[in-house]
């Protein structure tokens, strides 16, 4: 019985520390940079009041002065406020008007950059630097069911908030990534900045309509990044920009956009009677290939999409986006040797592409080279650490 006791205060010193040791765990770093105990408290009130001065609301209106539609934008840079192209389509006149504090209303210069398929729109506006806070924004897609909020200006009532998860993502070729989100969104919200739950843009909210309801979509930052800056544009300048356009384009660009907008819904068989039409129009146009092919993959029809791969390519032989694509028909169809060699020819086109490297190694696996395969991962880690660790994770499988 003597050395009972001693033991028994050992086990209780052990255990003591074990708890002590998890506790401790719960405020180390988890893969994306968070604490488990900051996750556990997230506060969105603060989050808010952090970057809602960063949000402003656009407003609108025709030669006469008459407002027209009011839409949402967020400072990027000092001086420029990103928002849809569609908020100010139509335009004569545009200003800003912040929400910070009682807000204020400055006009807009014009745009520095138009993205009529991505639906973005880069305005200049005329304020004092010191009114811009830019809002910092992260290529990293969220996982499906990660928390996310929206600030925006729905129904022209400025600085509302809602939040919600992410139900899925989506690609659209040519374009990036739709997130899906649960977040209530209404019209106003058009140009909304998507945060994830450290208060970084996420994406771009676009309100897209089907059968007379919203559907809540965001287009990714990696489109935002690659957008052009280039002379200021006045908005007059903006609406005149189509009509030179020949008879035949404008109709092709037509259903181009519907399949575009049914790509967005994920309506894969919708789109392609747009796109098909659209090819009709005007054979000539490579993205439209593309997209042709990108809807047939998704209806099974790998042969199909091969065919119309490659007539993408014949417009455009150095398109790296079509030389992946390929890739994938090749891919899903199993013929493994023709997809590594179009994925490789994608990654000579486009050194800098991380997709291209990511969609080899599935490949290399399949043909059961994994020394290959792991060659892409080391040079995707140099490119985009994040998709490197979902590919390791799908290598331990």
């Amino acid at each position: 019985m003597k050395s009972f006791f001693p033991r028994l205060v050992l086990v209780l010193l052990v255990l003591s520390v074990v708890q002590i040791a998890r506790a401790q765990t719960s405020t180390e770093a988890l893969p994306d940079g968070r604490t488990a105990a900051t996750v556990a408290r997230t506060d969105l009130p603060n989050l808010v009041r952090r970057v809602k001065p960063s949000v402003v609301s656009v407003l609108t209106y025709d030669a006469k002065g008459e407002p027209l539609i009011s839409g949402t934008g967020f400072f990027v840079r000092p001086g420029e406020v990103l928002t849809n192209m569609h908020v100010i389509k139509g335009a004569h006149r545009v200003e800003i008007h912040t929400l910070e504090g009682k807000g204020r209303t400055y006009p807009v210069a014009g745009a520095l950059a138009v993205d009529d398929e991505a639906d973005l729109a880069l305005l200049k506006v005329d304020l004092p630097a010191d009114r811009s806070k830019p809002l910092m924004m992260t290529t990293s897609l969220p996982d499906e069911g990660e928390q996310i909020f929206v600030i925006g200006n729905p129904l022209r009532l400025e600085g509302s908030v809602s939040d919600g998860i992410v139900s899925a993502i989506r690609e659209v070729p040519d374009l990036g990534r739709i997130i899906q989100i649960t977040a209530p969104v209404s019209h106003g919200n058009s140009g909304s900045p998507l945060f994830n739950m450290r208060g970084e843009v996420i994406g771009i909210v676009t309100v897209k309509v089907t059968n007379g309801q919203n559907i809540n979509l965001a287009l990714g930052v990696a489109r935002i990044n690659s957008l052009p800056r280039g002379e200021l544009i006045s908005f007059d300048q903006i609406a005149a920009r189509n009509k030179s356009t020949t008879q035949p384009e404008v109709l092709a660009e037509l259903w181009y956009r519907g399949g575009i907008d049914s790509l967005w819904l994920g309506n894969y068989d919708s789109a392609l009677n747009y796109f098909e039409t659209a090819a009709n129009r005007n054979p000539r146009r490579p993205e439209t290939w593309i997209q042709i092919g990108y809807c047939k993959v998704k209806q099974g029809r790998n042969e199909e999409a091969i065919r119309a791969y490659k007539r993408a390519l014949q417009l455009r032989p150095d398109s790296a986006e079509a030389y992946n694509k390929l890739g994938d028909a090749y891919f899903f169809g199993g013929r493994f040797d023709e997809a590594i060699a179009s994925y490789r020819q994608a990654a000579r086109v486009q050194p800098d592409q991380p997709e291209a490297y990511y969609n080899l190694a599935l490949a290399y696996l399949e043909t059961g080279d994994r020394e290959s395969a792991m060659a892409q991962s080391r040079t995707l880690e140099s490119l985009a650490p994040d998709l490197n660790k979902k590919l390791l994770a799908e290598m331990k499988q």
